[in-house]
């Protein structure tokens, strides 16, 4: 019997962890659509100077296209446990910063 208790325990705690959504909303304060690949959620396409509400679970990846192209993704970021509620991500200003950390590496 305690070893189901146990059991059962752990999954809540694994559930609860793995089920986190962050809702947020990606700000594109660029003149230009930004592609995004979001995998299992959207592939949502935000319009220039434009706001778009998503929520996202801790773990989520997000993708980009560095050269404009759609043939080569690149990771944008993963969405992190320490990420607040209602967060504004700045895609544009993101998108800037990752592209400079692809030129270095």
């Amino acid at each position: 019997m305690k070893k189901i208790f146990l059991l059962f325990i752990v999954g809540l705690c694994f559930a609860s962890v793995k089920a986190q959504n962050i809702p947020m909303t990606f700000h594109n304060g660029s003149f230009y659509s930004i592609p995004l690949i979001i995998p299992g959620v959207m592939n949502p396409n935000l319009s220039p100077k434009s706001d778009s509400g998503v929520g996202l679970d801790v773990g989520q990846k997000v993708y980009f296209f560095p050269n404009g192209k759609k043939k080569n993704r690149e990771l944008l970021f993963i969405v992190n446990a320490t990420w607040k509620k209602d967060t504004i991500l700045q895609i544009d200003k993101i998108i800037e910063k990752r592209k400079k950390e692809l030129i270095e590496e």
